[in-house]
């Protein structure tokens, strides 16, 4: 009987092994390929790259903004905290999109007529060129904030709801706080800094970035007090106080003896003790830990000493916008916690820096000029 001879020989075997192994090395290489992005990219989200030119643009900014030009660590830090931000963003306007939010092009046009309108076009455009950005760049900034600001309204503004019972709970708990000891001042205020902060809350997102801003801008405001608007709305708007403008700027009720503190600026005492219930202060410049800024106060009530009711309207509104506050700034945290938690994203810059223990190549070169130009690629 022949024997049957095998469909491979040995040899062939031989030839198919190493055509498999040549053909799952490449597959192999070109996953790999798959997973690692181009180096000027430093974050992907839901597939939408983030890269190292926008993170660099965002960075500069706020480094010039602040004056000083940070060591190598705390400029990688810095640039972290940009990407986690620009990462939140995209995050966030992928959702107003599905739940279509995103904002109309007749809104971004407004609100870039009304960022442009308190300039000249000459110093529209220098404006533009010290921030590093082009027109089409600051419309795509409206757009995202304005889209995102939709989004936190309908999904998040829109759903507190503060009782009755909730405020009189809220007295009851807290009734030494309504123990006026001394004469009090409910005060309120709309605050411009000239350096850009990241964790702006005002509606429009609007912050000024350097002083020259920060001036037009207390000027426009002022314009507008002098024209009959709303100090709260305005302060809800404009104000760069990050924990006062969702709340129309009130400070709550300060104590005489607070306004002797240390921290507190002299001149801003001044003002105070200057005013009448109901009046508004011209700008004030003051310096505190966190640096200059310009302030204009209003003068809500003064209290004489006593114990201030629950039926005082104004009680009770302190502490709707108190409890409205603390709400929101809570269910916006869960909301962007839950929206992170059901995103895919990979954060390549903390790879490397992790990986690199915090010594990417030319991270130094990026800090040094005020305006520095774009460094050269970091590498694993």
């Amino acid at each position: 009987m022949s024997r049957t001879r095998p469909f491979l020989s040995g040899k062939d075997l031989r030839k198919a092994g190493a055509c498999s192994f040549a053909v799952v090395f490449l597959l192999a290489a070109g996953c790999k390929n798959a997973r690692q992005p181009a180096p000027d990219v430093w974050a992907v989200v839901n597939g939408k790259e983030i890269k190292r030119d926008e993170v660099e643009k965002y960075y500069r900014t706020q480094v010039n903004a602040e004056g000083q030009q940070p060591s190598v660590e705390e400029a990688l830090y810095l640039k972290l905290n940009v990407l986690d931000q620009l990462i939140n963003y995209e995050i966030l306007v992928e959702r107003a999109k599905k739940l279509n939010c995103e904002a109309t092009d007749g809104e971004v046009e407004d609100k870039f007529t009304e960022q442009k309108s308190p300039f000249t076009e000459e110093e529209f455009q220098r404006q533009l060129k010290e921030r590093g950005m082009t027109v089409e760049d600051l419309k795509s900034d409206i757009r995202r904030q304005l889209s995102i600001q939709k989004l936190m309204n309908r999904e998040v503004v829109s759903k507190i709801s503060i009782t009755d019972q909730d405020v009189a709970d809220f007295y009851n708990t807290n009734k030494s706080q309504f123990d006026v000891a001394e004469p009090t001042y409910h005060l309120a205020q709309i605050m411009v800094t000239p350096r850009k902060d990241p964790q702006i809350r005002n509606r429009k997102n609007d912050d000024a970035t350097n002083d020259a801003e920060a001036q037009r801008k207390i000027k426009m405001l002022m314009d507008k007090l002098n024209s009959g608007a709303d100090f709260s709305q305005l302060a809800m708007d404009y104000s760069e106080d990050m924990n006062t403008a969702s709340t129309g700027g009130d400070l709550g009720f300060v104590p005489e003896s607070g306004l002797n503190n240390a921290q507190v600026d002299p001149a801003l005492k001044k003002v105070v003790l200057g005013l009448k219930p109901g009046q508004v202060s011209q700008p004030v410049e003051t310096r505190d830990k966190d640096g200059m800024s310009y302030r204009i106060i209003k003068l809500l009530s003064r209290e004489a000493p006593g114990q201030r009711s629950l039926s005082d309207p104004q009680v009770q509104q302190t502490i709707r916008d108190t409890l409205r506050s603390r709400k929101e700034q809570l269910l916006r945290a869960a909301y962007l916690a839950v929206a992170r938690d059901e995103a895919h994203v990979t954060n390549y810059l903390a790879r490397q820096v992790l990986e690199s223990a915090g010594k990417l190549p030319g991270a130094a070169k990026s800090t040094l000029p005020p305006k520095p130009a774009i460094p050269s690629t970091p590498q694993d």
